[in-house]
């Protein structure tokens, strides 16, 4: 049978003041009226019954993700008792996947991201689907429209097959953010695709990587897998889980992993993991400037005014460029070129807490 397994437990730092940590980015209404892991789920239902979609999350977030989706049942919840990145993340749910049904077909997905073509995505998790049950470990790589830095790329090598429609290639690299020289050099080759983190494969698979690739957590899941299903498996999971190293799944499986492929897409994917990222996706007025709550500008141009609580008024006088983000109790301020410094805003709010200089985070 094929699942799909959700990871919600990141927080989207580099969208703050707006995303924190009791509200993280994958409950905010960012694009329309629903949340993003709400989005999430809808697109995803036609292809996935209610009984076999999966959401690993954070103790602190499962209540509002169940509020948010409660034609899920409970059981659908698998939470973790802290986030340990994406590797221990999927090694939690193929554990519980494993015990359900250990030759289940798996789908990681995200809850965070958005994707405009969703009947494409529907499309190639289904081809995904068939490529996987063959033993290979599949990643759905974006074709790059530019030269980001902000992406990991994966380079592509020869054409296996085409499923349905789409070419899948062997992946013969996984290379992390890189340098827009390097970036631009990997855009003009044509041989490479964003690495979107999503993959598909067969649960069988995906933890035999785990055995070979990192024995120790490996050793740490089989300790919480024999407490499945009975009263100690809470305990259990508590006393393991802030042992295990924190990993990715590219660093601790992908790099190094047997068999991957790779299936390039165009599905309108983004990761909305910045605000100029979320501004690419909202529509902008005829001086280009996207407005969300009460403004009121002189000369403004080019600008993201985003009033989250919608009830202040917010004037501008002689801006280009800028990104304002005004909630109830912070105001961010930036030029659009340095918006990718608001991660090393939070590294300093961290310290202040630290420090005693209130919670902003």
């Amino acid at each position: 049978m094929y699942h799909a397994l959700i990871m919600a437990g990141g927080v989207g730092t580099r969208l703050w003041p707006l995303s924190r940590r009791n509200r993280p980015k994958q409950s905010l209404k960012l694009v329309g009226d629903r949340t993003m892991f709400e989005l999430a789920v809808e697109r995803i239902a036609p292809i996935f019954p209610p009984e076999r979609i999966l959401v690993v999350a954070g103790a602190e977030h499962v209540a509002a993700l169940m509020e948010q989706t409660p034609y899920l049942p409970p059981a659908s919840f698998i939470v973790e008792p802290e986030g340990r990145g994406t590797a221990p993340c999927i090694g939690l749910g193929a554990l519980h996947l494993r015990r359900r049904d250990p030759r289940a077909c798996m789908a990681v997905l995200t809850a965070d991201h958005f994707i405009a073509d969703v009947e494409c995505f529907r499309r190639v998790l289904s081809a995904a689907a068939q490529v996987a049950e063959e033993g290979h470990l599949v990643t759905l790589g974006i074709r790059p429209t530019y030269p980001s830095t902000g992406y990991g790329y994966i380079k592509q090598g020869d054409m296996l097959s085409m499923v349905d429609g789409f070419s899948v290639f062997r992946a013969l690299r996984f290379t992390e953010k890189p340098d827009r020289e390097t970036a631009l050099r990997m855009l003009e080759s044509g041989e490479y695709s964003w690495n979107s983190g999503m993959f598909i494969w067969r649960v069988d698979r995906i933890m035999e990587e785990f055995r070979r690739q990192m024995p120790e957590f490996y050793a740490r899941l089989t300790e919480i897998e024999a407490t499945l299903g009975t009263a100690d498996y809470e305990t259990t999971l508590q006393r393991i889980w802030p042992q295990v190293a924190r990993q990715t799944i590219d660093y601790g499986v992908m790099e190094g992993a047997r068999d991957v492929v790779v299936i390039p897409v165009e599905i309108g994917w983004s990761d909305v993991g910045s605000w100029v990222s979320l501004m690419e996706l909202l529509p902008a007025d005829t001086e280009g400037n996207i407005i969300i709550g009460p403004h009121i500008g002189l000369g403004t141009r080019n600008t993201m005014v985003f009033g989250a609580g919608g009830k202040r008024l917010i004037a501008t006088i002689g801006l280009e460029g800028i990104i304002i983000v005004d909630t109830e109790d912070a105001l961010l301020v930036c030029s659009v070129e340095r918006e990718q410094e608001v991660r090393e805003l939070v590294r300093r709010l961290e310290q202040w807490e630290k420090e005693g200089r209130g919670r902003w985070l």
